[in-house]
């Protein structure tokens, strides 16, 4: 993979992005407390040949990078993250143009609070992704009307004893995604809300499915 790990300002995203070698851009979106550096090993392990755009988020809580505030644990700020999601979609436009890579093959691999905003990306600014995969998401609001999100491919691997993300909320963005019509599938790992290898041997999987690049 060519490009640079040092971090460039666009949009007012502090972001990284590589080059890769296949038309595909991987959007990682960190969890509560990473940065822009957190998950590209992921990347490395997932989809080696891809482009990477990795931004940090531009909320700061107790010290600590998030892509929108919340009122409490679970308790999103619902009017904070419209706007927030709004500002992603627009980055990740404006960082199409200025890296020359395709915004219509840009994959989005959230962890947790990254999860949540690119779920509200594709809640409320359809096209932006052409897919994700959700680690540990759960539904981050209902828009009305909901999008058209057909075509869209999206993972969600969540554990069945995380204490955030109940199997009944897991459920409910399942259900909320496939309304809009994505096309949806459910990952169950053993674990709590922390990132296992399980979840990269079933993101590694789905990428094999969903990739052109690839052939499959």
């Amino acid at each position: 993979m060519n490009g640079t790990n040092t971090p460039v300002a666009e949009g007012d995203f502090l972001h990284v992005f590589r080059r890769g070698t296949i038309a595909t851009t991987v959007l990682l979106l960190h969890g509560t407390g990473g940065d822009e550096r957190d998950l590209l090993p992921l990347a490395d392990m997932l989809l080696p040949e891809a482009n990477v755009l990795s931004p940090r988020g531009q909320v700061i809580e107790n010290g600590m990078p998030r892509f929108f505030r919340r009122l409490s644990e679970g308790v999103f700020d619902e009017d904070d993250l419209r706007r927030r999601a709004g500002d992603l979609a627009r980055f990740v436009e404006s960082a199409a143009a200025r890296h020359a890579f395709d915004p219509q093959a840009v994959i989005a691999i959230g962890f947790s609070n990254g999860a949540n905003i690119a779920s509200a990306v594709m809640l409320l600014h359809p096209g932006t992704l052409a897919g994700a995969i959700l680690i540990r998401g759960q539904v981050p609001l209902v828009p009305e009307p909901l999008p058209a999100l057909s075509g869209t491919r999206v993972l969600i691997s969540n554990g069945r004893s995380d204490p955030l993300v109940s199997p009944a909320e897991t459920e409910r963005l399942a259900a909320l995604l496939r309304s809009a019509g994505a096309i949806v599938a459910v990952e169950w790992q053993p674990g709590g809300h922390q990132l296992t290898q399980a979840d990269l041997s079933a993101a590694r999987a789905w990428l094999s499915t969903i990739s052109p690049d690839r052939g499959q």
